[in-house]
């Protein structure tokens, strides 16, 4: 295998860990909160402190990116996931947990910021799109496989009666990491010189950007769909349990891998709809279906629960990617340091859940989760107000279809 080939499988693998390891954290939710004797709130305070970490490191990993290269930031992010698995596995009680899900937040989001760059240089301009598509698939397919290993490791004879068997994921992380570590420490990475629009910029242009009302308000997007995603993937096994009686470690957590699962499938629906409308319309079709869902879903029976919650995921597969273009498309210059902004707005997914989680306490987990009807409004309302500089470019159907038969 070539060093070119070597690279972008390395970089495939990175994507799979990031997906699998961050998508664990919803089915694992019911588990923890019955090991160590939680409230819905406490219970929050986890995937708050993971995703809190993408907020604060996502802008700094950048800078450490252009100052120090790949392999140093690489490095610098495996040594972090290495330590907050350690931490949750040698002692696996509430603090330490919290604590080591917010040391791995801060690796993932350091891998996050430097693998598009590195599979730009490693893949080739011209081939840099179709890798990106192909790191999402596979981050697709993790989402989908890592609920369902745990479905597996909790179907095992008496496990359900056992307390902390979920650590046992954590060590297997531990050891990942550290093999992580030595393979990228030895594997002939490329030079990664980053394009105008991922480098970091100065404090001046950060400045200089959130005055604008419209970075704001996609910031505020980008808050808003990340908040919905993880509300619905770390409550979801709650919420069947608590009103339907459904197992968490079964069809619970079988349901939360369906969520990721369908979220492929619609990026895939997304890619053709983007050819034929225009984004803004995708966007307000993908946020009234999953409003829909959302419905049915929270009020729903048993069975239509079942399906409605998966089903969501298929609703918001677009958005992520339609909300940043959109954003970077309606400014004219420093789209880099615009990047960090908007990727700083997954600290919604820390914001949003902790406070279902809050409200949950007092009012029930229910009503608390009604709040994502808010997120989604606010998502809804930005097919009308967004007003991008450059729009995405569309094909009628039939013309389409004569490209694709005019293809040899």
């Amino acid at each position: 295998m070539n060093a070119r080939a070597l690279t972008i499988g390395y970089i495939l693998l990175i994507w799979f860990v990031i997906s699998f390891v961050t998508n664990l954290i919803g089915p694992l939710m019911p588990i923890i909160i019955q090991d160590f004797h939680l409230s819905l709130g406490l219970a929050g305070f986890l995937p708050f402190s993971f995703f809190l970490a993408y907020g604060l490191v996502s802008i700094p990993a950048g800078t450490l990116v252009e100052a120090r290269g790949p392999r140093t930031t690489l490095l610098a992010a495996f040594g972090l996931n290495l330590l907050g698995s350690l931490a949750i596995a040698l002692k696996p009680d509430f603090v330490s947990t919290m604590g080591g899900l917010f040391v791995i937040g801060l690796g993932m989001a350091m891998l996050q910021v430097v693998i598009n760059p590195l599979m730009r240089t490693a893949g080739g301009e011209a081939h840099f799109a179709f890798y990106s598509v192909m790191g999402q698939l596979v981050f697709g397919f993790a989402s989908f496989v890592s609920p369902l290993v745990f479905e597996h490791l909790m179907a095992r004879p008496g496990a359900s009666q056992e307390t902390l068997v979920w650590v046992a994921f954590y060590w297997a992380f531990t050891i990942l990491f550290i093999a992580l570590i030595v393979g990228t420490a030895r594997l002939p990475l490329p030079e990664v010189e980053l394009k105008d629009e991922e480098k970091a910029g100065g404090l001046d242009t950060y400045k200089a950007l959130i005055r604008q009302r419209d970075v704001r308000r996609f910031f505020f997007g980008i808050v808003a769909y990340v908040g919905t995603e993880q509300t619905l993937a770390n409550w979801m096994s709650q919420f069947l349990s608590t009103y339907h009686q459904i197992s968490p470690t079964a069809e619970g957590a079988s349901a939360v891998g369906a969520f990721w699962g369908l979220m492929s499938l619609g990026c895939l629906l997304g890619l053709l709809l983007l050819k034929l409308l225009d984004a803004k319309v995708v966007l307000g079709l993908f946020a009234t279906l999953a409003l829909a869902c959302v419905a049915a879903a929270l009020f729903g029976p048993a069975p239509l629960a079942l399906f409605a919650f998966p089903a969501s995921g298929f609703a918001l597969s677009v958005m992520f990617s339609i909300i940043f273009s959109l954003g970077l498309n309606s400014v004219p210059d420093n789209h880099g340091a615009l990047s960090g902004i908007l990727c700083t707005g997954i600290l919604g997914g820390a914001v949003v859940p902790l406070l279902v989680g809050l409200l949950g306490d007092q009012v029930g987990l229910r009503p608390a989760m009604t709040v994502v009807f808010l997120t989604l409004g606010f998502i809804l309302s930005m097919a009308w107000w967004a007003q991008p500089l450059v729009r995405n470019e569309t094909v009628r159907v039939s013309e389409l279809f004569k490209r694709r038969h005019a293809t040899p």
